[in-house]
């Protein structure tokens, strides 16, 4: 049973690959090293090793693969252009925040061979079916237990794969099951045989009670009784007879069950573990929201310091960072540009030692990636501390470069009462920085302002330590320093995101104009919403705001979005390039919607009379609180935290929601010693949740440790509105937010009103 089948084998590109090149591999111009390289015989793993180290060498498997770039198509490879020509470099991209591998082959057909030879298994690995992916990850397994490479498994290996896959299981029964795969009696397994007993080893007893309960005979659903599950479980309503036909010619692997309109044990496990069976509403994945409203009304996914890969104080700039961000779904990036030597303005953090990267190669990178994974506008937050001649510059490039994609005339010539939507502002990039005068008409041309938008120190906002903002140190100075001219010809291109200064709620709201914006800084933001949050919400109906964290996060740490969130900031900036909570709290909100990065807020924070106060939920109209009832069964198939050949893991659930202050909650389960293969809980944790609509879920699983912090296992993250209830699988992630197949939780939920 080799789940490749003979097809993909017999590719000429994929034999070259199995019998191996020797590419060099690129991380400097200094640093270029030969590296043997093949594809193993499981058809997924990438081994390669130096060709006269010892014993060392890596591994990566082509699902952790993106994409592979043909030629010079990143900064290092750029780098080495003379030296090596681009028919034989090429670039492999991780998903997450993995770096890239740049590779040069030795002649163009190898390079060709392998760029071609890892596009179809990327391909191959994307179009795989549950069933497939199952049969490979078993194949797998046998392949890394076969230490001897006899294609047979004795129960000694067994044993050792056992431990491999995260199972404590006695000597007993472990060898019980054993014999009952080994049909032949010959004190080993073969593949088939392997398969067997894999199956027994996953067979989910709490599956098959679910199942039985609505099964008349026990060994199958009629369509009826499927019906009946969908509806009476799962809750689908109207459509569960329709639906349940659906599913059955979707999941059923036996031809005769579907003869008889009948789903057996393994086509119901197969979709409970399938999208349809996922938590996360199929409906709300699409993108399904109204995209006409201003752009006032919607969330917007935002980086801070985009440029940024590591720290704030030494970190490497990037233009990967920014590549990576867009394919998230970033829809605003930040640029902090400075006066370069030759003329040429440089985007780097200021006053640190980070790497600096040129302005024009930035508007490269933004012309050629704004709009691959979201066609919605990218807004370009520039952090403006050129003087006026390279101000200009900018503008120059950003004319040239970005060309009609750039917006910078009014989208139907009026003068807006409300911002434009983001439907109209499709396949648009925005400018946001200062402007002379407003869209009314021009004012004198020499108008001078201040021209950074970030060191909000003027305004008593100690929020930069003084390192990074040298002017903080003299007060009587600061003024007339961080006046500058600015750039008529860059003014010029701002129109709907012009930075002005925030003078409070009350002059907003009888001298703002909507397309005037102010950044904040978290605590800025913080005060602002915990004192004034309905005139916070009210503010954020109709002009947009950036928030920013705090100049100490120089660890490039993040705080907590969902407390700007809750009063409606648009523009919550995160550093990406940092994994953790407040990521995956991000990524969470921007997973429905087609991950387009926007999220159309609730009504009650869009309508201009808004009375919304995040502090006060109970005060708003058609207030009506929830209660979430998550019973979690079991998990399955955890990821190994420790490598250590004798761990295995001892996992325990935290159900986590963030929304609203008075909706923040967790709760947890006890854990399981030593199985993080097929753990079972059954333990049932209970929420309720004034503001469903801002609420967050988070679930996430840590491997228990009496001595020390938990270690993280997996997680997964999304909005309150897109949960389905009913028996459903919770696919994990990595802390990275990449796919961990086939690890999951099996929960039912269920969603009731407070009564």
């Amino acid at each position: 049973m080799d789940p490749e089948g003979s097809r993909i084998q017999d590719d000429p590109d994929i034999k070259v690959l199995m019998a191996g090149s020797t590419l060099r591999k690129v991380k400097s111009r200094s640093w270029k090293k030969q590296r043997h390289f093949r594809l193993l015989e499981d058809g997924l793993t990438i081994w390669y090793k130096s060709r006269w180290a010892g014993k060392g060498h890596s591994t990566f498997s082509v699902t952790e693969l993106e994409m592979v770039r043909e030629g010079h198509q990143s900064e290092v490879l750029l780098s080495i252009a003379e030296e090596f020509p681009a028919a034989l470099c090429f670039t492999l991209v991780f998903h997450g925040r993995q770096g890239n591998l740049d590779l040069v082959a030795e002649s163009p057909e190898e390079a060709q061979a392998w760029i071609q030879g890892v596009r179809k298994l990327i391909h191959r690995a994307q179009t795989m079916d549950e069933k497939e992916r199952l049969d490979q990850w078993v194949w797998d397994w046998f392949q890394k237990a076969d230490k001897n490479k006899d294609g047979k498994m004795n129960f000694k290996e067994v044993r050792k794969l056992l431990k491999m896959m995260n199972i404590e299981m006695n000597e007993e029964h472990a060898f019980h099951l054993f014999t009952m795969a080994d049909k032949s009696g010959t004190g080993s397994l073969e593949i088939e045989q392997f398969v067997h007993f894999y199956k027994i080893l996953t067979q989910r007893d709490e599956v098959w009670k679910v199942f039985q309960d609505y099964s008349g005979d026990g060994e199958k659903l009629m369509l009826e009784e499927l019906d009946n599950f969908l509806r009476i479980e799962q809750q689908t309503g109207e459509r569960s007879a329709q639906h349940a036909q659906e599913l059955i010619e979707r999941y059923e692997p036996s031809e005769t069950a579907k003869k008889q309109g009948a789903m057996t044990l393994d086509g119901f496990q197969m979709y409970l573990c399938s999208q349809d069976g996922s938590i996360f509403k199929p409906e709300h994945q699409g993108l399904y929201q109204d995209m006409s409203q201003p752009l006032s009304h919607y969330f917007i996914s935002s980086s801070h310091n985009t440029y940024l890969l590591e720290d704030q104080l030494r970190g490497h700039s990037s233009l990967e960072a920014y590549i990576k961000a867009l394919k998230r779904g970033c829809r605003c990036v930040e640029v902090d540009s400075w006066d370069g030597n030759d003329g040429e303005p440089v985007v780097y953090h200021g006053h640190t030692l980070t790497s600096k990267i040129l302005f024009r190669d930035i508007m490269s990178t933004l012309k050629e990636y704004a709009f691959k994974a979201s066609d919605f506008p990218v807004i370009l937050s520039l952090e403006n501390h050129c003087g006026v001649e390279q101000q200009t510059v900018m503008a120059q490039h950003l004319r040239q470069i970005l060309g009609d994609t750039l917006l910078t005339t009014l989208v139907d010539g009026q003068v807006p009462l409300q911002l434009p939507s983001p439907q109209e502002l499709r396949g648009k990039i925005l400018l946001k920085a200062k402007k002379i005068g407003g869209l009314e008409g021009c004012v004198d041309e020499t108008l001078t302002d201040e021209i950074s938008d970030e060191e909000e120190m003027p305004n008593g906002d100690p929020e930069s330590p003084p390192a990074e903002d040298p002017l903080a140190e003299c007060p009587n100075n600061k003024v007339e320093k961080s006046k500058s001219k600015l750039s008529r010809e860059l003014s010029d291109l701002v129109v709907y995101c012009k930075s002005v200064h925030f003078h409070g709620f009350e002059h907003s709201r009888l001298h703002a104009k909507c397309y005037e914006m102010s950044s904040f800084s978290e605590s800025k933001a913080k005060k602002l919403a915990k004192e004034s949050g309905r005139d916070f919400v009210q503010y954020n109906t109709r002009q947009l705001s950036r928030i920013y964290p705090s100049g100490f996060r120089t660890d490039s740490s993040n705080y907590n979005p969902q407390d700007m969130w809750s009063v409606g900031c648009q523009i919550v900036a995160l550093n990406f390039q940092t994994a953790g909570l407040e990521m995956d709290l991000n990524d969470g909100l921007f997973r429905q919607n087609n991950c387009c990065g926007y999220v159309l807020k609730p009504e009650f924070m869009t309508d201009g009379n808004a009375q919304f106060s995040p502090e006060k939920p109970d005060e708003r109209q058609g207030y009506r609180p929830l209660r979430l009832s998550i019973q979690v069964i079991s998990g399955q198939q955890l990821p190994k935290v420790n490598q250590k050949e004798g761990s295995i893991v001892d996992p325990l659930v935290r159900v986590e929601i963030y929304g609203v202050p008075q909706d923040q909650a967790k709760d947890e389960t006890s854990h399981i010693n030593n199985n993080g293969f097929n753990p079972v809980w059954n333990e049932t944790l209970n929420f309720v949740i004034t503001t469903p609509e801002l609420a967050l879920v988070r679930f996430v699983v840590e491997d228990y440790d009496k001595a020390s912090r938990n270690d993280f296992i997996g997680q997964f993250t999304l909005p309150f509105k897109c949960i389905q209830a009913g028996y459903r699988h919770i696919h994990l992630l990595s802390r990275d937010g990449t796919a961990i197949p086939p690890s999951s939780l099996f929960v039912n939920i269920s969603i009731s009103e407070l009564s």
